[in-house]
C-alpha cells in the first residue's frame, strides 16, 4: 500500500510538472495559434500562393494588353525598372504619353506598383522616383502612399490567408522575438507601426508577412503603413523632380533627407514616450 501510494504522488507529481510548463511553451502570442505544421501543409501553402501569383499575373497582362500602341523601340521600354537607366527610359515614354492617355498610363502605374508591393518584388524605389517625373508632388505622394498601403495590406492578407505555415517553418525565431516588441507596444501599434515604416530596423516584406500571424489588425496596419511610408516617399518624389541628374538609386537619398527621416522617426515616437510617463505620474 505504501509503495502504491508512493506510486500515485509520483504520478501526480508528474501531472503538474507538465502543466506548469505548457503555458511557457505558448506565452508567445506568435505561436499560442501555431500547431506544429506537416510538410505537406507548407507546401500546399507555396503552391495556392504561386497560384494566386500567376492570377496576378495575368491580370497585370491585361494591364499591359490594353496600353495605347506604341512603336517598338518605345514599347521595349515598357517594364519594371530594374535600374536607374531603366527608369529615365521608362519615364521618357511615360512622360510622353502622359497627358494623351492620362488614365491609362495611371493605372498602369497604379497596378504595377500594387503588384510589386503585394508579392515583396523589387523595384518599388524606382516606381516612387519615377511618380515625382510624372506627376505633381502631392498627387505622386497620395499615390505612392495608397498604392504602399494597399499592396502591404494584400501581402499581409496573402499571409494570413496561406502564409502561415511558411513563417511557423521558417521565420519562427524572428517572428517570436518581433512578436514581443509588438507586445510592449499593443497600445499605440500605429505609431510602432509608422516608426518601423520609417526606419530601416525591420524589412518590409518581413512586417507584412508576419503582422497578421501576430495578431496586428489589418486596420492598424493599413493606416501605420500609409502614413508611415510617407516620409521616405517624399525623399524619393523629391528626387525624381531631377530623374535625369540620377545615376543610382541611393543617390536619391542625401545626408539631409536621412537627418530629416531621422527627426521624422523620433516625432512618430513621442507621444508614446509622453503617454506612458503621464501614465506613471497618475499611477
Amino acid at each position: 500500500m505504501a509503495k502504491k501510494r508512493r506510486e500515485r504522488r509520483e504520478t501526480d507529481g508528474l501531472s503538474s510538472a507538465q502543466e506548469e510548463v505548457k503555458p511557457a511553451a505558448s506565452d508567445s502570442p506568435v505561436m499560442k495559434d501555431a500547431q506544429p505544421e506537416s510538410e505537406g501543409s507548407a507546401r500546399m501553402s507555396l503552391l495556392i500562393l504561386v497560384s494566386i501569383f500567376a492570377c496576378s499575373a495575368s491580370v497585370m497582362y491585361l494591364v499591359y494588353r490594353n496600353f495605347p500602341e506604341l512603336p517598338d523601340d518605345e514599347m521595349e521600354k515598357i517594364k519594371i525598372p530594374k535600374d536607374m537607366d531603366d527608369a529615365k527610359a521608362l519615364g521618357t515614354v511615360l512622360s510622353k504619353y502622359k497627358d494623351t492617355y492620362y488614365t491609362q498610363v495611371l493605372v498602369a502605374y497604379f497596378a504595377t506598383y500594387v503588384f510589386l508591393q503585394t508579392f515583396a518584388i523589387p523595384g518599388s524605389i524606382f516606381l516612387s522616383i519615377l511618380s515625382g517625373y510624372l506627376y505633381p508632388f502631392p498627387l505622386a505622394l497620395f499615390l505612392v502612399c495608397l498604392c504602399s498601403g494597399l499592396g502591404a495590406s494584400f501581402c499581409y492578407m496573402l499571409s494570413y490567408l496561406v502564409g502561415r505555415p511558411m513563417v511557423y517553418k521558417y521565420l519562427t525565431e524572428r517572428a517570436h522575438k518581433w512578436s514581443q516588441q509588438v507586445d510592449k507596444h499593443r497600445d499605440h501599434l500605429i505609431n510602432y507601426i509608422i516608426f518601423l515604416r520609417i526606419t530601416p530596423f525591420l524589412p518590409n516584406w518581413f512586417i507584412n508577412i508576419t503582422s497578421p500571424v501576430i495578431n496586428v489588425p489589418l486596420g492598424v496596419f493599413f493606416i501605420g503603413t500609409f502614413l508611415g511610408v510617407a516620409p521616405p516617399s517624399f525623399v524619393a518624389i523629391n528626387a525624381g523632380t531631377t530623374l535625369y541628374k540620377l545615376t543610382t538609386a541611393g543617390e536619391a537619398v542625401s545626408w539631409n533627407s536621412l537627418a530629416v527621416l531621422g527627426v521624422l522617426a523620433v516625432l512618430s515616437i513621442l507621444p508614446v514616450c509622453f503617454q506612458k510617463k503621464l501614465q506613471q505620474k497618475l499611477e
